[in-house]
């Protein structure tokens, strides 16, 4: 079966009532997820965005504390790849492009000060040089203001 496009399916979700779009999207938030995460945020999160950075960078935290210490390199490297993909998820489901830059920049400070040693290993070494090229490159996007002040925070980090 062919998936159809986005427009398509817009036009087709205009036509339907109240009930059988309700009907429709609990139907869709049984089958995966990733689906009934992206309900929740956008039904109970989406009006409190700066709470919803604050539940995702206490999630960051959390999963950078299950990272042992004593572990091999590869296992950390595992454990951080799963963080950033994770990290990924929550900022597809707002689609700020300022929350996308906090989140990933707030991410980039826990990896630095994680005890983790990322000059030892050539992937963790460019995957966070990666995320703070794609940091300034947002922040090219934004305010002025704004600018300055990511800027800096890169600026400390790089």
């Amino acid at each position: 079966m062919k998936a159809s496009t986005v427009n398509e399916l817009k036009k087709e979700l205009s036509h339907l009532e109240a009930k059988e779009l309700v009907e429709l999207c609990s139907r869709l938030a049984r089958f995966k997820k990733e689906n009934k995460e992206l309900l929740t945020y956008l039904l109970f999160e989406a009006h409190d965005e700066a709470g919803y950075i604050r539940s995702v960078k206490a999630e960051i935290d959390a999963q950078f504390n299950e990272i042992q210490k004593g572990n091999s390199l590869y296992l950390q490297k595992k454990s951080v790849r799963k963080i950033l993909g994770g990290t990924n998820k929550y900022i597809r489901y707002t689609g700020s492009k300022t929350t996308e830059a906090e989140l990933l920049l707030y991410f980039c400070k826990q990896l630095n000060h994680s005890g983790i040693r990322i000059q030892d290993s050539t992937a963790l070494s460019n995957l966070f040089q990666g995320q703070l090229k794609k940091i300034a490159k947002l922040v090219l996007t934004f305010h002025e203001d704004l600018q300055y002040d990511y800027r800096k925070e890169l600026d400390c980090l790089g």
